[in-house]
């Protein structure tokens, strides 16, 4: 798994693994040459190096989730106390910011650029410096005392997010006890925030009730791509997309804190998806665990806002 983004170019972040940004020399082979359109893949400089064949591993399948930034150059955003170099597209609920931390444990805030209240933070401190290098991920049904990672594990407790819920302008950075997980001074960060739009993405949680007839989850479009993590025990995250899988039983998902080769048919993770949402169709303690807690995000196959504006068609 690579994270590309256009405002740190072509350097790559891991989401499962805690290193530095671009640690197997496999940056320039994404974001490059992108457009409105399109991205370019090249040549791997690290091909040799199986975990450096990123993006453009030869004869191998590959799949990508892309989201429009501001379409434009970064720009400094001063609206919370650390200044944010910022990409923000408020119509589809997504920014990019990037910003260097000041080791503050508590009263920081940094800007958004949303103009809405975020629901789901993926943060991490690029260069890995600080001494809490892992991702740390909000997620606003987990409430702003708790964190998680890239990982299998429960969600956490820690003061990551100031135990401040984010506003439609900043979120809040920190950490207690000489940890500083998201404003360790002079680490270099990066975060993605998204917002809920109508009709274009939507992050909540479920119940599970340990059935193959398992909960519907209401959204207000198709969903494109759907991510599900357990939060009161350990279970993967789980990701699944209609790229792949054109027609239900829609089972064929990956892990991103695993780089294992992509499930075909397994039971962890299946749902059917509809037009108004996804319904959960295993029994699998890591998906659907009776009395079991899970949050998610989706996103629309066809939304009726598109990320430049544009009204999309109902279907």
């Amino acid at each position: 798994h690579r994270l590309f983004d256009s405002q740190r170019g072509s350097s790559p972040s891991y989401p499962n693994k805690q290193l530095t940004e671009d640690a197997y020399n496999d940056g320039p082979e994404i974001i490059t040459n992108q457009s409105s359109t399109q991205f370019r893949i090249i040549d791997n400089p690290d091909g040799a190096n199986a975990d450096g064949r990123g993006g453009n591993y030869d004869g191998r399948e590959h799949m990508a989730l892309c989201f429009k930034g501001s379409g434009s150059s970064a720009v400094s955003n001063t609206d919370g106390n650390i200044t944010t170099s910022c990409q923000a597209n408020a119509t589809s609920g997504f920014s990019i910011i990037t910003y260097t931390g000041q080791g503050t444990q508590t009263g920081k805030t940094v800007g958004h650029g949303l103009g809405a209240v975020p629901k789901f933070i993926i943060s991490k401190d690029r260069l890995a410096t600080s001494n809490v290098p892992s991702w740390r991920i909000y997620h606003a049904d987990n409430l702003n005392t708790k964190y998680m990672d890239f990982s299998n594990a429960a969600i956490s407790t820690f003061n990551d997010w100031d135990n401040t819920t984010p506003t439609s302008s900043v979120y809040s950075v920190g950490g207690s006890s000489g940890y500083t997980p998201t404003n360790t001074n002079l680490a270099n960060y990066v975060a993605y925030v998204f917002a809920e739009v109508q009709g274009f993405s939507q992050f909540g949680s479920y119940t599970g009730n340990g059935n193959g007839n398992g909960p519907f989850i209401a959204c207000s479009f198709k969903p494109a791509w759907i991510l599900v993590k357990r939060t009161d025990s350990t279970g993967h995250w789980f990701m699944l997309d209609t790229a792949r899988n054109t027609y239900n039983l829609t089972d064929q998902y990956l892990i991103p804190s695993n780089y294992a080769a992509p499930s075909n048919g397994s039971s962890a993770f299946q749902v059917d998806v509809v037009s108004n949402g996804f319904k959960l169709r295993t029994s699998y303690a890591e998906t659907n665990a009776s009395g079991g807690n899970y949050i998610y995000a989706a996103f629309a196959d066809n939304p009726f806002v598109t990320s430049g504006g544009v009204a999309g068609t109902a279907r």
